[in-house]
C-alpha cells in the first residue's frame, strides 16, 4: 500500500527552522504499530495520522506519535496538520479566517487557520484543557545538578519551579539569564532519578534574556521519556506555560500575551505565540499560535 505524506515546518516562516512534522492525510488502513513504526522511521519529534471524525463536532481525527510512545495531545502536530489541511485542500478556506476543530486523544481541539486567497499562513489552537498545576517538584540543588548548573542559576525572584499541564505535563524550571540556559546539559542518569516517575517527566528550561527583537522570553525543552533529546519547538508546553505565566500575572480581566522563542541551541529557530485569558482572576482560556512552511511531499510504501 502507497501512502501520501507531507512534512512541514512548525513555528517558523522559514524552510530548514522551527518543528519538523510528518503527516499523513490519509491514515485510515494503517495500525497503531505501524503509525508507531512510521514516526520511528522519520525520527521527527512527531508524526501525525488523520483520520475521519468520530463525533459530529469534529472536522478530523488526528493521531499523534514521537518516534515511541503516541500522545494525546501536542501543539506543533495540531497546528502542522490544519496548516497542511488547508494547503492541500482537504478543508476549504473560503474566508480570511476559518475555525475547525480536530479531534485528538485529550479531546476536542479548536483551531483557527488564518489564509489569504485560499493559502493559509498562520494557524493557531485553543488549549483543549485549562492549566492543572503541582507543586511537588524536586529541590532547586537537585534541579542545578540534573542541568549541569549551579543553585544561583534557578534562583529568580518570583518565579520558581513549577509542574503544569494543558493536556501535557512539563516541568518549567526558570534560569537567570540566556548563557545559563544555554549551557544547561539534561543528565539522564539523574534525570531518572528524579523525573523518570513523576507526574511532569519533560523538562522546560525558561529566561526572561530573548535574543530576537520583539520575543518575551527564550526556552528550551528536553523529554526524555518521549524519544526526544531536545525539542525545538513545543506548542503544547508553550499553551502549559501559558498558564503558569497566567496564574502569575497580577492581571485581573484581560488578554496576556507573550511572544516564545525556541530551538536556537538547535539551529532551528521558532517563534510561538501565546495569549491566556484572565476573568476575575481566573484563566478562562489559553492559545497557541504559529506560522507554518511546506517542505515535502511523497509516498511512504508499507508492503
Amino acid at each position: 500500500m502507497e501512502y501520501q505524506f507531507y512534512t512541514v515546518d512548525v513555528f517558523t516562516e522559514q524552510i530548514f527552522g522551527g518543528n519538523q512534522l510528518a503527516v499523513f492525510p490519509q491514515g485510515e488502513g494503517l495500525t497503531e504499530i505501524q503509525m508507531q513504526k512510521i514516526a520511528a522511521e522519520f525520527n521527527f519529534s512527531e508524526t501525525a495520522f488523520i483520520l475521519p471524525p468520530e463525533t459530529n463536532s469534529g472536522d478530523r481525527r488526528v493521531r499523534i506519535f514521537t518516534p515511541t510512545t503516541e500522545l494525546p495531545f501536542a501543539g506543533h502536530p495540531t497546528i502542522g496538520t490544519a496548516y497542511i489541511l488547508g494547503a492541500i485542500g482537504a478543508i476549504a478556506l473560503p474566508q480570511d479566517e476559518t475555525r475547525i476543530i480536530l479531534e485528538e486523544g485529550v479531546g476536542l481541539v479548536p483551531v483557527t487557520i488564518l489564509s489569504q486567497t485560499g493559502k493559509p499562513f498562520y494557524t493557531e489552537l485553543t488549549s483543549p484543557q485549562l492549566p492543572q498545576f503541582r507543586d511537588d517538584v524536586p529541590t532547586i540543588a537537585d534541579l542545578a545538578q540534573m542541568l549541569s548548573l549551579e543553585s544561583k542559576d534557578l534562583e529568580i525572584p518570583n518565579y520558581s519551579p513549577q509542574a503544569v499541564s494543558c493536556g501535557l505535563p512539563f516541568l518549567f524550571i526558570p534560569l537567570s539569564n540566556r548563557r545559563s540556559l544555554a549551557q544547561a546539559q539534561l543528565q539522564p542518569q539523574i534525570w531518572e532519578t528524579l523525573l523518570k516517575n513523576s507526574w511532569a517527566q519533560a523538562v522546560y528550561l525558561f529566561c526572561f534574556e530573548p535574543e530576537r527583537e520583539g520575543s518575551d522570553v527564550r526556552v528550551r525543552m528536553f523529554a526524555p521519556h518521549l524519544g526526544v533529546r531536545e525539542d525545538p519547538a513545543t506548542g503544547s508546553a508553550a499553551a502549559a506555560f501559558g498558564g503558569y505565566l497566567g496564574r502569575l500575572s497580577p492581571l485581573g480581566d484581560g488578554t496576556l500575551r507573550w511572544v516564545i522563542e525556541q530551538g536556537f541551541e538547535m539551529g532551528r529557530p521558532s517563534i510561538l505565540r501565546v495569549e491566556t485569558d484572565k476573568v476575575a482572576g481566573q484563566i478562562r482560556a489559553i492559545r497557541v499560535g504559529g506560522a507554518s512552511v511546506l517542505v515535502t511531499q511523497g509516498v511512504f510504501r508499507i508492503s
